[in-house]
């Protein structure tokens, strides 16, 4: 017995546009973390002296989600 492949539902095209820009930044994110693993391989690890400790990266990071969050009047 065949079947049939179900019908595809095509996005509004603002939908589209928004899956389409969340698409290119991840790529973009992709790209750059592919980047340093490649840093990485060829001149090896950086000096812990050139480094972010995790901690400042995470209140940065808290900061950014902070700042986007609305304000409840």
């Amino acid at each position: 017995m065949s079947q049939e492949p179900a019908a595809r539902q095509l996005l509004e095209p603002a939908a589209a546009d928004a899956v389409r820009a969340y698409a290119a930044r991840t790529r973009a994110d992709a790209d750059r973390f592919a980047s340093a693993l490649e840093d990485i391989a060829a001149n090896g690890l950086p000096a812990v002296e050139e480094c972010t400790p995790w901690e400042e990266l995470r209140e940065a990071h808290l900061a950014r989600l902070a700042a986007q969050r609305p304000v409840v009047a």
